[in-house]
């Protein structure tokens, strides 16, 4: 497998400048945003469309030093009851599917998004529980009226251009564990899989191996998120696991982002790439960097060496001993 990085943590550094920055730290992919919430900071994606000499240079300058575009990222809610939110977030990804067909880069990129309770709502809602009825009639009619006549749509569009889509479990919005990813892929086409990010199964209560051995078997991981999670049992024990605090109260959440390695062993992380590699995922490791208690730089440098330890870059050999 290879190692990459989400380059968003990179915005304030010029393109060029980034692409040696990764370089030198011995990567070897880059995921770039493209809109939505990742921003445009390094794809400015109306020019890249409309004209093919920026295009070429784009492409140019991320392979004349050894990198490849893992995936194009534009996370954001397409189905959004807030109709400019939701025509913005579509429009983001349309370009995003066709800019990728064009560069050749296999996955984009979103979250599945989460609509009003009904056709007059103004803000998204996201039921967590069955109980009282009202939040089950809610959820019934989000993924029926909304989210899968949307991404059946969606989906269509990304097989026909050649592109898969790496739907990030993300809480928050309906495709978030590894049930509602199969349920939704089932109900659109295989173009639809999972960005699969450990940090947001951990503290869901999700095992994240576990979840690799269900989406792989399916088929359904298109791209792999590497980001750690801490859990404060006792902060847990005070807010619970929905612990809706600013990120930045790190000392009473439950749970806290952090670098690889730094909420969970090594030994966790090399149990999560040898599943990935077991159950057929050989593609990008692509780190995310949002720990807030770290800089960028020793956050990032620290999640390379924790990945570098257990990553398997070469081909499985020949069973000779067998």
């Amino acid at each position: 497998m290879k190692l990459g990085v989400f380059t968003v943590l990179f915005a304030e550094k010029k393109f060029e400048d980034m692409l040696d920055y990764v370089k030198d730290a011995g990567l070897d992919a880059v995921e770039i945003g493209t809109g939505g919430n990742p921003g445009t900071a390094h794809c400015q994606i109306d020019e890249l469309l409309e004209n093919s000499e920026k295009r070429k240079e784009f492409k140019d300058k991320v392979e004349s030093r050894g990198l490849t575009i893992s995936a194009f990222s534009c996370h954001d809610n397409p189905v959004s009851p807030n109709k400019a939110h939701a025509k913005a977030s579509h429009e983001a990804f349309v370009k995003t599917v066709r800019l990728a067909e064009m560069l050749d880069v296999p996955v984009v990129n979103t979250f599945s998004g989460t609509p009003g309770s009904n056709e007059d709502s103004k803000y998204p809602n996201w039921p967590v529980t069955p109980w009282p009825t009202e939040y089950s009639d809610i959820l019934k009619w989000q993924w029926e009226e909304k989210l899968i006549p949307y991404w059946k749509e969606q989906g269509q569009f990304a097989e026909d251009h050649g592109v898969k889509v790496g739907l990030e479990l993300h809480a928050g919005f309906l495709v978030h564990t590894p049930h509602t990813m199969l349920k939704l892929r089932e109900a659109t086409n295989d173009a639809i899989g999972a960005n699969l990010d450990p940090s947001h199964l951990w503290w869901q209560g999700i095992d994240p191996v576990a979840a690799i051995k269900i989406l792989g078997k399916a088929g359904a991981i298109h791209h792999f998120h590497a980001k750690d999670t801490y859990i404060d049992q006792d902060n847990v024990n005070m807010y619970g696991l929905t612990d809706m605090q600013p990120y930045g109260d790190v000392q009473t959440r439950a749970w806290s982002f952090r670098s690889v390695g730094y909420g969970h062993s090594i030994q966790e992380w090399s149990n999560i790439v040898s599943a990935l590699r077991t159950y057929g995922y050989d593609y990008v490791i692509s780190i995310e960097h949002e720990d807030p208690i770290m800089s960028i730089d020793e956050g990032f440098h620290a999640a390379v060496k924790n990945l570098k330890q257990v990553n398997m870059e070469e081909a499985p050999a020949a069973m000779w001993w067998a």
